[in-house]
């Protein structure tokens, strides 16, 4: 009988500190070894002049998501399709709470509609209605079932909160021990830069950048830093786009505060030109923030390097361009504010960023890794089962052919939508063949992994979220009691 079920033999192994020549042994769906002279196994994959990277880690991806007006097209089947297509073996998609509605019925229904998904997945929840029973009853619940991420908004009406609300939260997920992530700008002045903007016949795609300009992100994130910073509460911002919400960010890393930044593929590559497209083209590029300025794509690079950023995700929120609907929910053409936000990006993301990134000289191997799947892990309690390649985690890997030239186009994305932002975009370096737990689910061409062949991750608490215990008075808030 053979000592393995697979070795992968002749591969550079990549890890987020270092890349080596090594030969790797899967059992069980785990790495059992790492070396040379493994033994027997029952299949050989054959890794000559590949990369080995672990399996790619997305925390910010929206599937199935309901009742929100326009629909996403994409469900946990063809979304994971798309994940495996590009290298990603785990997603962290979102439940979605109604207004009004119960948090624990949607993460049920989302249970049962993940039972299609292709890879492995976890949940964030995202909390719209923040009353008693949600915070003191579902919350807690679902966080000890493994869902230990609360999503909130401080913008978009029917699913923002206000400051209190979002403190509620905050409390909530402190006693819990959950990391809170927040899509952070200013409400109010966008509804009102919006309302000048459309008073004045300026509503052509272009336009959503002027209605959420910098500032807008820029003041929310700081104020949001403050209100965790007040409770003691650990937090990420996510989809960080540009030089000052990023510098935000460093500046409460500075003081010592749990505040991590995620960026995504999408800042590093488009602009707010991409909106002024012919006609309605700039609908495809309508997503929140919005794409800024080469500047801040460089800046972003910059802080990237430095680690004040140290997640690259998708946010994945794909709706259809030529579809009522989809982007044209409102009419072709619609006015700025009525378009549906979000882009697809699931298997754009690693081969764009590895272009952009390694091929172009930015950033090198091991930083790749700790961007795309190390650091993701780590920071949503998914490692070491996940994001890396070490005895005893999941065998989730990537055979990488760095040399390899793809023209990227809406076919080889493999989701349910009708565009993807990098059409005609040519990468250097992409994935031949995605495995899951040891098993291939994508062979370079075709996904070949089995809908329903993913399983839900749950995450127990894990320190690097714990609270610093550092309050600006020597009273606890989320406890009402003296320190």
């Amino acid at each position: 009988m053979a000592t393995y079920d697979t070795i992968v033999r002749g591969g550079r192994i990549v890890t987020a500190s270092e890349v080596y020549q090594a030969d790797l042994a899967i059992k069980d769906g785990v790495v059992a070894a790492i070396g040379y002279d493994l033994g027997d196994s029952a299949e050989v994959v054959d890794a000559k002049d590949m990369l080995v990277l672990p399996g790619g880690v997305d925390t910010h991806v929206h599937l199935d998501q309901t009742g929100l007006g326009p629909e996403m097209c994409d469900g946990f089947d063809s979304g994971t399709a798309s994940a495996a297509a590009g290298g990603t073996t785990t997603v962290v998609c979102f439940v979605w709470q109604p207004k009004g509605g119960s948090l624990a019925q949607v993460a049920a229904d989302y249970r049962v509609k993940a039972e299609k998904a292709r890879v492995d997945y976890s949940f964030h929840l995202t909390v719209t209605d923040p009353t008693p029973e949600v915070l003191e009853v579902e919350l807690p619940q679902l966080i000890a079932e493994g869902c230990r991420s609360v999503k909130v908004f401080m913008t978009y009406d029917g699913v923002r909160l206000d400051d209190r609300e979002v403190l509620r939260v905050l409390a909530a997920a402190r006693r819990n021990q959950a990391l809170v992530c927040v899509h952070a700008e200013n409400h109010d002045l966008i509804a009102w830069l919006t309302e000048q903007l459309v008073s004045a016949g300026l509503t052509t795609p272009k336009y959503h950048a002027y209605a959420k300009p910098m500032i807008a992100e820029r003041e929310a994130v700081s104020r949001i830093i403050a209100l965790a910073e007040a409770l003691d509460v650990p937090i990420q911002i996510f989809h960080v786009s540009g030089a000052q919400s990023a510098e935000e960010i460093a500046r409460a890393q500075a003081r010592g505060l749990k505040v991590w930044g995620e960026t995504c593929v999408h800042y590093l590559t488009l602009t707010a030109d991409d909106l002024d497209r012919p006609g309605f083209e700039g609908a495809k590029f309508i997503f929140g923030p919005p794409a800024r300025t080469e500047a801040d794509q460089e800046a972003l690079w910059g802080y990237l390097k430095r680690g004040v950023i140290e997640v690259i995700s998708s946010d994945h929120s794909p709706t259809r361009f030529d579809d009522p609907k989809g982007k044209k929910f409102a009419g072709d053409p619609a006015p700025f504010n009525k378009v549906p936000n979000g882009i697809p990006g699931l298997a754009a993301r690693l081969p764009v960023l590895f272009t952009e990134g390694v091929s172009k000289g930015r950033i090198d191997l091991p930083t790749f890794v700790r961007l795309t799947s190390t650091n993701p892990a780590k920071l949503f309690g998914l490692f070491p089962q996940k994001g890396c390649l070490a005895v005893g985690s999941d065998a989730d890997f990537i055979l990488w052919d760095p040399q390899k030239t793809v023209t990227l186009t809406n076919a080889l994305m493999h989701h349910g939508g009708d565009y993807t932002p990098y059409e005609g975009y040519q990468t250097q370096g992409y994935p031949v063949a995605t495995f899951l737990r040891g098993q291939q689910v994508f062979d370079g061409s075709a996904v070949v992994g089995a809908a329903g062949g993913g399983r839900f991750i749950a995450r127990p608490p894990y320190p690097m979220i714990t609270p610093l215990q550092r309050f600006p008075t020597p009273f606890n808030a989320v406890h009402a009691t003296l320190i």
